[in-house]
C-alpha cells in the first residue's frame, strides 16, 4: 500500500455533507491529537501523518517510533494486510484535560481498504470493532447511534463526550458523525463534525482565527436576523391579542418568531449569504435558543 491522506471531515451543515443525517448515524467522540495511520507494504509496516509518510528520521510526535514497536498493531496488519488503520495519536495540542494514562497512545477511529480509484473504503464500525478487539487495540467507541438525526440530537452528544477526559474537567473537542451508507451528491463518502463552543473559542485564541468560521450557517443567520426587536414585537402582538401572558402561550411565541424570520427576512438572508443551503430544522433550533436568551423571564 502507498500513503494516502485521510479525508477532510466536513463541518456539519456544509454542502459536502448535506443529507448525512438520513439513516443510521454513529456519533463518535472527537479527540484532540494528531491524525495518524498504519498500513503494510510488502512485509514492512509503514505509518503516516495526515499529510505524509513517516520514517524514523522524519517522524511525527514520535508516532512511527512507537508504532514500529507495537506488537498488537503488527499482528493485526499481518492478519489483515488489506486494511489501513486510521486514528489519533494522542499528544498535547489545545486540549490539556485528558487523563494522564491516555497520552501517547493510538486510538483507532477508522479501518479502511484501498480502492482502485485511489479512494478509501471505510468499513462499518460493527464490522471492524470485533477485529480490533481480537488484537486488543485501542479504538474509539460511539457515544450514540441515532436514526434520522438532526442538529439538536447531534449537539446533545457534545455534552456526553467525556472520552479519556479527567473526571470533572469538562468535555472533549467535539463529535464526528458517520453514516456508513451515505455518499454526497459528488459520490464521496464523507464524515461530518460538530465542535464544542468552548473548544472553538480556546483554539481561536491560540491560533488567532475567527471563531465565527467554525459556526453553523444557521447559527449565523439567527444571530443576525432574530433580533431583540423581532422577538419583542411578536411577544407584544401576543400580549395585545390574548390580553396578557401565561406559559401556555410559549409554543405560539416560538412559532410566530420563526414564521416572522422566514416570511420577513428570507430575501435578505438569501442576498446576505449568497443563495445558501439552509437546514430549517437547525434554523428553528437556534431560533428557539435565541428567543430564550432574549426573554429568559418567560421560561
Amino acid at each position: 500500500m502507498d500513503f494516502r491522506a485521510y479525508q477532510h471531515v466536513e463541518r456539519y451543515g456544509n454542502e459536502g455533507v448535506i443529507g448525512i443525517e438520513a439513516g443510521t448515524c454513529y456519533i463518535f467522540p472527537k479527540i484532540d491529537g494528531t491524525n495518524s495511520q498504519v498500513y503494510r507494504r510488502g512485509d514492512v509496516l509503514y505509518a503516516g501523518s495526515r499529510s505524509r509518510e513517516l520514517t524514523l528520521e522524519k517522524d511525527n510526535a514520535g508516532f512511527y517510533t512507537a508504532i514500529s514497536k507495537d506488537q498488537a498493531v503488527k499482528g493485526y496488519i499481518l492478519a489483515h494486510p488489506e486494511h489501513r488503520l486510521c486514528g489519533e495519536w494522542l499528544v498535547s495540542h489545545s486540549l490539556k484535560t485528558y487523563r494522564q494514562d491516555a497520552w501517547r497512545k493510538f486510538y483507532i477511529f477508522d479501518v479502511c481498504v484501498d480502492k482502485e480509484d485511489g479512494s478509501l473504503e471505510y468499513l462499518p464500525y460493527d464490522v471492524y470493532q470485533p477485529l480490533l478487539e481480537e488484537f486488543g487495540l485501542n479504538y474509539i467507541k460511539p457515544i450514540k447511534i441515532i436514526e434520522n438525526g438532526n442538529y439538536e440530537l447531534f449537539s446533545k452528544c457534545l455534552e456526553e463526550n467525556t472520552f479519556l477526559i479527567q473526571d470533572g474537567k469538562g468535555i472533549g473537542e467535539g463529535v464526528v458523525i458517520k453514516n456508513y451508507n451515505y455518499t454526497n451528491k459528488f459520490g464521496k463518502q464523507l464524515w461530518a463534525k460538530l465542535i464544542t463552543s468552548e473548544f472553538r473559542v480556546k483554539q481561536a485564541k491560540e491560533t488567532g482565527a475567527d471563531v465565527v468560521t467554525s459556526r453553523l450557517l444557521e447559527e449565523d443567520i439567527v444571530d443576525e436576523f432574530v433580533t431583540t426587536a423581532l422577538v419583542e414585537k411578536e411577544y407584544a402582538k401576543i400580549l395585545n391579542e390574548r390580553g396578557g401572558w401565561n406559559s401556555k402561550l410559549i409554543p405560539e411565541l416560538l412559532s410566530r418568531v420563526f414564521h416572522a424570520l422566514v416570511e420577513e427576512e428570507m430575501w435578505e438572508i438569501v442576498k446576505k449569504f449568497k443563495n445558501p443551503t439552509i437546514n430549517f430544522k437547525t434554523l428553528n433550533t437556534f431560533t428557539v435558543s435565541k428567543i430564550k436568551l432574549e426573554l429568559p423571564q418567560l421560561f
